[in-house]
């Protein structure tokens, strides 16, 4: 296993998120965790349940009563679920979990996604991401932020993920190998980023933690160069 560190590293300049359109509050939902997508639907932890929404009409499509208290993933067949010191593969048809493996963690995780055949788990106030073997949880490297962790998501070959300390929150793309911020993108004063993914094009969503809200944010033109 290898780690990296940006701790000492100066920052990217910070532009302000643009936000271009808020999900939610859902009925009876009042906290996000996980976001995931799975190329049609936005999925959105909320604690008791996993809520696939149409990000066109923003209308539920689907409710799956599940374990969901931090990071969602979708490997392109199966949901990948944090439930405290454990992540669940979940069958999105039945919402059945097929298997489950120990969170890296043990109840500290924040954010998941999938990418290179990995799930990718973000550690909320260690700062970390790791990268981790989907069949066993084994780490297989770490990446080390100097921010607090929520959601991770890559895209285009691209490591982004969420801090949230505090008022402050941004959506930070980072240098995989050596953990360099590359890019800041600042969100609002007060509003947070819990959990991260990006729909594979042009839009990341966002969990807004208490808020209940999930936003679509606009990733910048020159990440996709």
């Amino acid at each position: 296993m290898s780690s990296n560190t940006s701790k000492d590293r100066p920052q990217a300049t910070a532009h302000a998120a643009e936000i271009v359109r808020e999900y939610g509050p859902f009925p009876g939902v009042d906290q996000i965790h996980g976001v995931t997508h799975d190329g049609r639907r936005v999925w959105a932890a909320t604690g008791a349940s996993l809520v696939a929404f149409d990000p066109e009409t923003g209308e539920p499509a689907r409710t799956l009563a599940c374990a969901c208290d931090a990071g969602t993933a979708f490997d392109g067949t199966h949901l990948y679920q944090i439930a405290e010191t454990r992540i669940d593969k979940i069958d999105p048809v039945s919402g059945n979990v097929v298997a489950s493996i120990p969170a890296p963690g043990s109840g500290s995780d924040s954010g998941l996604t999938w990418a290179e055949g990995s799930l990718w788990v973000g550690q909320y106030r260690d700062r970390r991401i790791h990268q981790i073997d989907p069949a066993t949880g084994a780490v297989v490297r770490t990446i080390e932020s100097n921010r607090f962790v929520t959601g991770v998501t890559w895209v285009d070959g691209e490591l982004w993920h969420g801090t949230w300390e505090g008022d402050v929150s941004e959506i930070r793309r980072i240098d995989p190998s050596s953990g360099t911020v590359l890019e800041r993108l600042e969100m609002p004063s007060g509003v947070g980023v819990s959990g991260l993914e990006s729909d594979g094009a042009d839009l990341f969503y966002a969990g807004g933690g208490e808020s209940g809200k999930i936003r679509a944010v606009r990733r910048p033109k020159a990440a996709r160069a």
